[in-house]
Order: structure tokens, then C-alpha cells, then sequence
């Protein structure tokens, strides 16, 4: 953990130093633009410390593939979401070591990331903390197909936000190849470009309710409509559901976003599609306390929702504002303290990355 505590001090440190030394943004950004400079040395330790990694959740079966397996086009074809299969052929012509593999998905998944949270994020240096703190980074080192393709819808933001269906369909169609669940992004386009908080809002989370009241009826109505598919296995998926505590840990900035929506959308006019899209992912995450496998779709929203915090300190008097500020990091500090230190005791190794014993 002590390389995953340094990263968090250093990415937050540079973060908000290039905060400190920002200008003016030009339009379709946010109302500053930090230090460019300073922005990407903070975005470069996070690719660092996930790309030079060689343990935590599904990293290992990842190296051991990329070294034993075969790749060619006929095994590529017959194999699941083929342009991951094909991204590992062409690292194959450059290296037999399965450490580019993670090399280059930590730099394509967190540069992408932090290019969108520099351009839209109010406050670049929070949405990088909290995406550490919330424990979305070292998810980004689990479910790496997935996060990948999360990372690659998420670069489409702008079209999305500017209603260029255009340039946003393809981008999805492009990030399936590494995950087909990045299909559901295409019809939640039409859904999400409309006003917040309206009665659709509380539909669905009235509906999130009902699901985890008669869970076992929607997991088998689920499960029997996948039986067919590569997501069959996750039937016998047997992990427990989301922890309560993580629940209200994304649910507080919604809260907040609610009450204060009328200031954010002055501040931010396309704030309603960040809330559409968060809650859409705080509804998957109240399900996901029956079973976690409904948790990985949260990946795709949660993104959007780590934008969403680096506006909400704004929804509050100026004076409350670093009070509210400094909150925040406390909150999802402890929060990442519990989840990565008690709960699940993530040990981090690497064999370029060593913290002197």
C-alpha cells in the first residue's frame, strides 16, 4: 500500500499545484484550465504506478495469458471481445513480456481520464483525488478490459455533451471491441441528454428499490436473458453484494448535486447529463448490494460522477466553501483507508516500484 499512499500525495500535490497555476479556459472547458504541464505529471504517476504493477485482483491471470497464450487471427476471432485479442498480437511484435500489456492499457485507461477531467472537472485535483480515494483506480487495475473500454466511452464526453451522436456512436462501437457491455452506453444516450431530477430521476431509483426487494425474481429473469451470451458465467457469481457504506459514499455527492441543481446548472450548463449518468450508476450500485457482479457496470458512470465532485464544492456559500473543501478529502480518505487497508487489504507489488523495507 505504501506506493498506492505516495501516488495519492503526489498526483494530489501536482494536481493542485497546476490548479494554482491555472488560466482562463477557453469555451466548451471548464471556467479554468490548470497548468498543462503540472496536469500531466500528476496523470503520469497514475499511469506509473498502474502500469508498472505486477499483482492486485486479475492483473496476474492477465500476465500469465498474455505470456502462455496463443495469438493469431484464427484464435483471435474465436475468442471474446476481439480487439483486446488483437491489441495483445500487435504488443506481441514488440515484447514477450507481458508487463507492455499493462504499460499500455494504464497509460491509454488513466491518460484518457485525466484528459477529460482536466477539461471539465472545476476542480482537476479533486476529481483525480477522489478517483483514488474511491477506490476507482485500483478497479482500473481488476477489471482491466472493462475499465479500458469505460476509459474509451468516457473520452467521447464531448460529443456527448455537444449532441454529435456522429462521433459518439462510433467511439462506443470502437470501445466494445475491448468489452461489449460498452454497447448500453449507445441507448443511454437518448436517455441521459435530458433534464435531472425529474420524475424519470425517481422512477429509477424506485425501481433500483424494487429490484433489491425481489431480487432473486430479477436475477433470474437476468440471468436466463444471458444464459446464451459470455456473460453466462456470472450466474454463478458468488462475491456477496456492495457494502451499504459504499452506497452512501456515491449517493452524498448526488444529495448534494440535488439540492444545489439549480446553482450547478448556472455554473455548468451541461450538469444535468453528469447527474443523469451518476445516477444511473448509483441505481446499478443499490443493486449491486445483492450481488457485485452489477457493480461492474457501474465503472461506465462512476466517471462521470468523478467530474460531477469537482463542481459541487461551488454549490456552497464562498466561505463554507473550503471547509466543505477539505471535507471531502477527510471523508473519502477514511473511505479509502476502510475499503483498501481493512475491508479488502490490497497489497501492492512491483518489480520497478519498491519502496526501500
Amino acid at each position: 500500500m505504501t506506493i498506492l499512499w505516495l501516488n495519492l500525495v503526489v498526483v494530489f500535490l501536482l494536481a493542485t499545484i497546476a490548479r494554482y497555476f491555472s488560466v482562463p479556459a477557453s469555451v466548451g472547458h471548464s471556467t479554468i484550465q490548470p497548468n498543462k504541464i503540472l496536469a500531466a505529471a500528476a496523470a503520469t504517476s497514475l499511469i506509473l504506478v498502474s502500469g508498472l504493477r505486477n499483482n492486485i485482483g486479475d492483473t496476474f491471470f492477465y500476465m500469465h495469458a498474455y505470456s502462455v497464450d496463443r495469438y493469431d487471427w484464427v484464435s483471435i476471432l474465436n475468442k471474446k471481445d476481439i480487439g483486446f485479442g488483437l491489441l495483445q498480437l500487435l504488443l506481441k511484435q514488440i515484447s514477450e513480456d507481458p508487463q507492455i500489456l499493462l504499460i499500455t492499457t494504464a497509460l491509454a485507461t488513466n491518460m484518457i481520464i485525466a484528459i477529460v477531467m482536466y477539461k471539465y472537472s472545476r476542480m482537476y485535483e479533486l476529481s483525480l483525488y477522489v478517483y483514488i480515494t474511491s477506490g476507482a483506480f485500483v478497479v482500473s487495475m481488476n477489471g482491466l478490459r472493462q475499465f479500458l473500454a469505460a476509459a474509451i466511452v468516457f473520452s467521447a464526453t464531448k460529443a456527448l455533451f455537444d449532441g454529435k451522436l456522429k462521433i459518439y456512436i462510433p467511439i462506443v462501437l470502437f470501445a466494445s471491441v475491448f468489452h461489449q457491455s460498452a454497447l448500453v452506453m449507445l441507448p443511454l444516450y437518448f436517455i441521459v441528454r435530458r433534464k435531472a431530477w425529474t420524475g424519470t430521476t425517481f422512477g429509477l431509483l424506485f425501481v433500483a428499490i424494487l429490484i433489491v426487494m425481489g431480487f432473486n425474481q430479477f436475477s433470474d429473469l437476468l440471468f436466463s436473458a444471458i444464459q446464451n451470451t459470455q456473460y453466462a458465467h456470472y450466474q454463478n457469481f458468488q462475491e456477496g453484494g456492495a457494502s451499504i457504506i459504499r452506497v452512501l459514499v456515491y449517493s452524498v455527492p448526488l444529495l448534494i448535486a440535488f439540492l444545489g441543481r439549480d446553482k450547478l446548472r448556472i455554473l455548468f450548463p451541461k450538469i444535468d447529463i453528469l447527474a443523469n449518468l451518476s445516477i444511473i450508476g448509483i441505481v446499478l450500485m443499490i443493486i449491486s448490494t445483492q450481488n457485485w457482479i452489477f457493480a461492474r457496470m457501474t465503472i461506465y458512470f462512476n466517471l462521470y460522477q468523478l467530474i460531477l465532485i469537482g463542481w459541487i464544492v461551488k454549490v456552497f456559500r464562498e466561505k463554507d466553501q473550503k471547509l466543505v473543501y477539505f471535507a471531502i478529502l477527510v471523508f473519502y480518505l477514511l473511505f479509502f483507508y476502510f475499503e483498501s487497508v481493512v475491508a479488502l487489504d490490497i497489497r501492492y507489488t512491483s518489480k520497478y516500484l519498491i519502496w526501500p523495507s
